[in-house]
């Protein structure tokens, strides 16, 4: 069975927070934190939204020119480490708004990887043929978690959402087909345990171990895409594009290093939107979709607390 993308649409909140608001917030200026970032500026969630809300937002803009009616989605899968509610889920709140009355719903957490885990598993069930169009919601309210004056993370963290519509069928030549995608947890591996926390009333977000952070990641972004070509025989050679959990500036260039990759060929918005957390490398690759053409490989890879890790590789 061949599983396709036929949608992809994110949602940015218009609230914009440049480095300089955090001079006199934790002391930090705008050299400093792009020198060891590669942000520039933030999306910040305004008031009134929150993680449901635009998770909702990006699925308006998907439903435009959606080439199928979308209450016949059969699988709603949400992916998020920073719920509105734990209760009234993204999937649920997304039915609920489009009547979509068939479906299935359910909600995922492995933090920043959380988008891929979704993506597995919206693919196990279709593979099963328990589903057949599914929408996968990625959203992350960090700002809402993040504490500004914490000089170690809380410059890093910006807000946004974004939907993917699958379907067992392409519908247009702008499709992307899934070859393959991988996840794998690492809860033994360092300081997977204390690294990132997000403890909402005790002290929200906050990453005390990055550096160890930055090697993990470094090394399990690399090796989850390798294990995504395996699956579908592809290389890192074989890519046109990558598309990484936009973390840290520094990350994507320690990975290029390492693989000899173009770092020009990775699809980067973190400079403009910060650590969008699990839906980071979807946004960008959203953001970055006219670059993309008909016959490219992209692969997305990330790395999340906890840890985890996850890749997928698409055929445009």
């Amino acid at each position: 069975m061949e599983l396709y993308i036929n949608k992809i649409a994110h949602y940015l909140p218009e609230t914009v927070v440049p480095n300089s608001y955090f001079k006199d917030i934790n002391g930090l200026d705008d050299e400093w934190i792009y020198s060891r970032t590669g942000i520039k500026r933030r999306s910040k969630a305004g008031v009134g939204e929150n993680t449901n809300s635009m998770a909702l937002n990006a699925v308006e803009e998907g439903v435009k020119e959606l080439p199928y009616p979308v209450n016949e989605i059969d699988l709603i899968v949400a992916a998020t480490y920073s719920p509105y509610d734990t209760v009234v889920t993204m999937a649920h709140e997304i039915q609920n708004r489009y009547r979509i009355e068939h479906a299935r719903c359910l909600s995922v957490t492995s933090a920043c990887s959380s988008f891929i885990n979704a993506m597995e598993i919206a693919e196990a069930y279709m593979l099963a043929g328990k589903a057949h169009k599914v929408l996968v919601v990625a959203s992350e309210h960090n700002t809402k978690y993040a504490n500004e004056t914490d000089p170690q993370s809380g410059h890093l963290w910006g807000d946004g959402a974004v939907a993917v519509f699958l379907s067992t069928q392409a519908y247009s030549e702008k499709d992307a087909r899934i070859l393959s995608i991988y996840t794998r947890g690492m809860g033994h591996v360092g300081k997977a345990m204390e690294a990132v926390r997000l403890l909402p009333k005790d002290g929200g977000i906050s990453m005390p171990e990055g550096r160890d952070v930055f090697i993990h990641a470094c090394h399990y972004m690399v090796e989850a895409l390798n294990k995504a070509g395996e699956e579908c025989g592809k290389t890192l050679s074989d890519l046109d594009y990558i598309s990484s959990h936009q973390a840290n500036r520094r990350i994507i260039s320690n990975i290029a290093r390492q693989t000899g990759f173009p770092e020009e060929r990775f699809l980067m918005n973190i400079e403009e939107r910060g650590n969008t957390g699990s839906p980071s490398c979807m946004i960008s690759l959203s953001e970055n979709r006219d670059k993309v053409k008909k016959g490219n490989l992209v692969g997305l890879t990330v790395f999340g607390g906890g840890y985890s890790c996850g890749a997928m590789l698409l055929q445009f």
